[in-house]
């Protein structure tokens, strides 16, 4: 009997179970197969950019074969535009391309070579996932539109005569049902834009009025992004189909920038670990010792960029390379880049006498500290080990950013303060992708201290086991690391202390884009019809003046007062995260030094300017 029951209510499998979607219908129903994931823009890797790196990538590739110096690309209230000055669709297929899965141009690699995109799937996503989506093809004194909402074509038009260069226009809006109210974030779409130049010498692109170009590519890109001084002037390498830039700092970790045709290759992959593997071979055969190699690649910053033939990727979205091999059946893609390598960057420290000493210097300092803290940190791992088993600090999920799930850029770490923050987000969390760490009491002021606080505070060695980059950003477990702390002094104070922690030691994680803060809501405004979560005083407002007179407005002092059921709403599809940037310009040294150094009269200064008192402060209604 209760085998039958079991069966029947699995419900029936016959033919009427079969079902075949069309193009549109599975991009919409399984987006994370092509854009990796949805988001709102509040994450680099959201879906929206995405859709607009696809865009982008079409326009490159033209670049790359010789055809239009120019992109064009406005962004405006979340309507974007992209145009290139290439050799335009052909006319006759403009809605095919655009409309038809495995149609495209990218299979004939006589027209398309060492192109990013090779399944002609990019357009059609953004097509599918949008709301309103527009294609306008010019060649050769022709122009042809067509007009697509969803993925369904409304509007076919007629080809016309035009006086505009030959190239490709793609407007399109997202789909808020997919990806609700969403936003561009500028900072994120400026860094990609510059990658883009960087890695395409010779290619200006136009962003909302703003021109970004490049004269010296990955040398430009490093110089760009150093925030403070390096050890040693950049080592600039380059050959036809690889260019390599790197150079030494005094922040801890490793700093990459890996980029395969032109596609930002965030999580790495086999050209990455070959690179990092030459620089081990090339120093150790240099100095003629067997150093370690995280004393070798200790502190370093670079970036590589390769070109190849007909690219295997782990995703559609293209941030991890899979390749063995240059071209299909030909040398080993491991054995090319060590080779380069070995020879390009000997040559370079033989010549260059000076910078070789100074990685030399570099290394050994990094050989001190590491065996200084050697048994320090073996006994605060088996303390790590030990506390996890007894699950004292984490409340860990089941997916994790290193697994092949496809939750996996959902799995997200909130660092709480208490038990009763703790708890409250345990209960309402969703236990497949959400972790929660709980601290007990505030963290130590690390700044200028070494590493070996990091192993000898236990707090701090629990939470980086729980985060994963004791070893570098290669094991991190969580796509998002969430500081989630009260919107009070006391709050804020342990945010800044953590704040202080990751740029200290762990600065890639930031830099990576993987360091949040929560914002939860500061009031509750309801009536008996409807209730309101407002974020801000001024949010506040609007809610009462929504809701009508006297409506039960309530002040959240903590999280901790904040119920699971409420707190559900905030850590769900409608959570809101502050992304921790670090501006280009920023030097991490100054930062630290200003907020968290010895007091001075210049931060004196700034808060006597910025104070406000009480009376000045408005109260609730």
């Amino acid at each position: 009997m209760a085998s039958k029951k079991a069966e029947g209510s699995a419900g029936a499998y016959t033919e009427e179970s079969i079902r075949s979607l069309d193009w549109k219908e599975h991009i919409r129903l399984r987006p994370g197969m092509y854009i990796g994931k949805l988001g709102d823009g509040s994450s680099k890797d959201d879906g929206v950019y995405v859709l607009l790196k696809e865009a982008i990538d079409n326009c490159i590739d033209e670049f790359t074969m010789g055809f239009g110096k120019t992109v064009e690309i406005n962004i405006e209230n979340g309507k974007v535009e992209v145009r290139d000055y290439g050799r335009g669709v052909p006319l006759g297929k403009v809605v095919d391309v655009v409309s038809k899965i495995n149609t495209g141009a990218k299979y004939d690699s006589t027209v398309f070579q060492k192109s990013v995109g090779l399944n002609g799937v990019g357009t059609k996503a953004i097509n599918a996932l949008s709301d309103y989506f527009m294609i306008q093809a010019f060649r050769d004194g022709k122009t042809k539109i067509a007009e697509f909402s969803k993925g369904e074509l409304r509007k076919n038009e007629r080809e016309k005569n035009t006086d505009q260069k030959n190239g490709t226009l793609i407007a399109f809006v997202p789909d808020a049902e997919m990806f609700g109210s969403y936003h561009f974030n500028s900072e994120y779409v400026e860094n990609m834009l510059w990658n883009y130049v960087y890695l395409n010498v010779g290619l200006t692109i136009v962003f909302n009025g703003n021109k970004y170009y490049s004269e010296n590519g990955l040398l430009d890109l490093l110089k760009r992004n150093l925030s403070d001084n390096p050890l040693y002037p950049v080592i600039h390498l380059k050959d036809k189909d690889i260019e390599i830039a790197f150079t030494h700092t005094s922040q801890y970790g490793e700093e990459y920038f890996s980029f395969v045709n032109g596609q930002h290759t965030t999580q790495g992959g086999t050209h990455l670990a070959a690179f990092r593997e030459a620089l081990v071979k090339t120093a150790r055969e240099f100095y003629k010792k067997d150093f370690d190699p995280s004393d070798i690649r200790s502190s370093v910053f670079a970036a590589l960029s390769i070109r190849i033939q007909e690219p295997v990727f782990e995703s559609q979205t293209k941030t991890k390379l899979g390749s063995q091999a240059v071209t299909p059946n030909g040398p080993n893609l491991r054995n090319w880049i060590n080779d380069f390598v070995k020879t390009e960057l000997d040559n370079y420290l033989y010549k260059n006498p000076a910078i070789a000493d100074a990685w030399l210097q570099k290394i050994l300092q990094s050989e001190r500290e590491r065996k200084e803290i050697a048994g320090i940190k073996k006994l605060a791992n088996e303390r790590a080990k030990k506390a996890n088993l007894h699950n004292r600090k984490l409340r860990d999920c089941r997916v994790h950013l290193n697994s092949r799930e496809d939750q996996a850029l959902e799995s997200t770490l909130f660092i709480t303060e208490g038990d009763s923050a703790s708890g409250s987000l345990t209960m309402a969390r969703s236990v497949a992708t959400q972790a929660v760490f709980s601290l007990k009491g505030k963290p130590l002021n690390c700044y200028g201290l070494t590493k070996k606080i990091v192993y000898e505070n236990e707090e701090f060695n629990l939470l980086i086991n729980a985060v994963g980059i004791e070893e570098g950003m290669e094991n991190l477990r969580y796509n998002r690391v969430v500081i989630s702390t009260d919107a009070d002094v006391d709050g804020m104070h342990i945010r800044l202390l953590l704040l202080t922690f990751f740029l200290q030691f762990y600065p890639d994680l930031v830099r990576n884009g993987h360091l949040y803060i929560l914002q939860t809501p500061l009031f509750r405004v309801r009536n008996k019809k409807e209730t309101i979560y407002c974020y801000s005083d001024s949010e506040r407002l609007r809610a009462i003046e929504k809701l009508g007179p006297k409506p039960e407005i309530t002040r959240f002092k903590g999280l901790g007062e904040i119920s699971p059921d409420e707190f559900g709403n905030f850590i769900g599809k409608k959570i809101r995260l502050e992304p921790v940037i670090l501006s280009q310009d920023t030097s991490l040294h100054e930062l630290l030094d200003y907020y968290m150094g010895k007091n001075t009269q210049e931060r004196q200064d700034f808060i006597i300017d910025r104070l406000r008192v009480e009376k000045d402060i408005p109260l609730p209604a």
